[in-house]
């Protein structure tokens, strides 16, 4: 490996651990998703949604034992963008993490938005225009300022919001378990093909998704060699098995699943009342919150990554003299969520997160093999299962989502890779 991208970054310091980083890694996948996705995906394919579940945990999986592999070659921080650029080269990794940077920020403004519909079920003024407004500013100064004053912050939030939102889900599933009615997975008039069963399973990747983020910081864990696979499949271990055990439980308990819009809350309220219910929704609101945490830990180790590249401006990768952190970079993060937020653009910009991330998987796991071709007296600490079966099956998987989306979406994507590549060619000419 070069010594570009194996040598560590030396202004930041390794404050997350290899529990630290189990904790990020929930906390990137368990966000609002699964909070709504159950009675989308019901809508969708009824009481087949057991089996997309299944799937898309398999096809996940071997995504992220993609991830896995590139992850361990690299102690830098930057993820996908590190792995692309060391692959493919500047231009391809500039656009990896160019919309990488642009989908946290998008998926920040939707979630801090989501966040505040959640809180309204408790204080009904909270989605007033002014109050929604100054939440919105102080959610994401709030996050800002944590992140600023030390990654060990943003990690032990990582760990207190991790045990926030996965306890409740473990209760829920072991309460709902004894609730469930078999008649409710009964096929009744679903009519189940390959369109609605395909967007089933994209629906779900959404879920699945996120983890791609707690790999960024890689300069700022501990041993990240061993430390991203470990964390890596620990964590999926625990957040697939539970997904499948949600969707059986929201399925089993309540009827008319595909018109719930808040289909655990309703769940529990049927089998527990409406302090279940109410509990559900706090619970929403620790998953969204850890969720934000994680974005604002990520998003600006993009720009960090790519400045110390001198693809962007050389003050975003100036680390903060006390906390030694990338502060330029968490402001200049923050200020465009915030914008995002308070604007409501957030919504045109959830299809190009979505096809971002199906991008940076594609880059991710076209890496694996050209970086064992490039290093091949350097093995990676973890080696994918099943080889290049396995990588040649996740591309697949992409192909397969990206078919999913729309010309639409696919159009506002290319426009804003030719964004990042007027960005490039200006930073070039300086």
């Amino acid at each position: 490996m070069t010594s570009q991208a194996s040598s560590p970054d030396s202004t930041l310091i390794r404050g997350i651990g290899r529990w630290d980083f189990v904790a990020l890694f929930i906390n990137s996948i368990v966000g609002a998703g699964i909070f709504g996705l159950p009675s989308r995906v019901d809508a969708l394919i009824g009481p087949y949604s057991i089996l997309a579940y299944l799937l898309c945990a398999v096809l996940v999986l071997l995504i992220i034992w993609c991830f896995a592999e590139a992850g361990s070659r690299f102690t830098g921080t930057g993820g996908p963008y590190l792995y692309a650029t060391e692959a493919f080269g500047p231009t391809v990794g500039f656009q990896i993490g160019w919309l990488m940077w642009l989908s946290r920020v998008a998926s920040f403004a939707a979630l801090s938005n989501l966040f505040i519909n959640y809180l309204g079920h408790f204080w009904p003024d909270a989605v007033m225009p002014v109050p929604r407004a100054v939440l919105l500013t102080s959610i994401t100064m709030l996050f800002a300022v944590i992140n600023v004053t030390g990654v060990r912050n943003g990690a032990l939030l990582a760990d207190l919001f991790t045990i926030g939102k996965i306890v409740p889900l473990i209760l829920f599933v072991a309460a709902g378990l004894f609730f469930v009615q078999p008649a409710n997975f009964e096929v009744t008039d679903v009519h189940v093909d390959y369109t609605s069963f395909s967007a089933a399973v994209f629906l779900l990747v959404f879920a699945f998704t996120g983890f791609e983020a707690a790999v960024i910081p890689g300069g700022e864990i501990k041993d990240p060699q061993r430390t991203l696979p470990f964390g890596a499949m620990v964590a999926f271990a625990i957040i697939a098995p539970l997904y499948i055990l949600i969707q059986i439980v929201c399925t089993g308990t309540l009827p008319g699943l595909d018109q719930s819009e808040r289909p655990l809350a309703d769940s529990a309220s049927s089998f527990l009342g409406n302090a279940g219910g109410a509990l559900m929704a706090a619970t929403a609101l620790v998953s969204i919150a850890g969720t934000l945490n994680g974005l604002m830990l990520a998003a600006p180790r993009i720009l960090f990554a790519m400045a110390e590249r001198g693809q962007l401006p050389s003050a975003l990768s100036q680390p903060q003299p006390r906390f030694r952190t990338p502060h330029i970079a968490i402001v200049a993060t923050a200020a465009v969520m915030l914008a995002f937020t308070l604007a409501g653009t957030f919504v045109g910009l959830v299809a190009i997160a979505t096809l971002a991330r199906l991008t940076t998987f594609a880059a991710t796991c076209a890496a694996v093999p050209k970086l064992r071709r490039m290093h091949p007296d350097q093995p990676a600490a973890f080696v994918v299962p099943g080889g290049m079966i396995s990588v040649v099956l996740a591309l697949l998987l992409i192909a397969w989502l990206l078919t999913s989306s729309s010309l639409q979406e696919t159009i506002t994507v290319s426009v804003v890779l030719l964004v990042g590549l007027a960005i490039q060619f200006a930073m070039q000419r300086r």
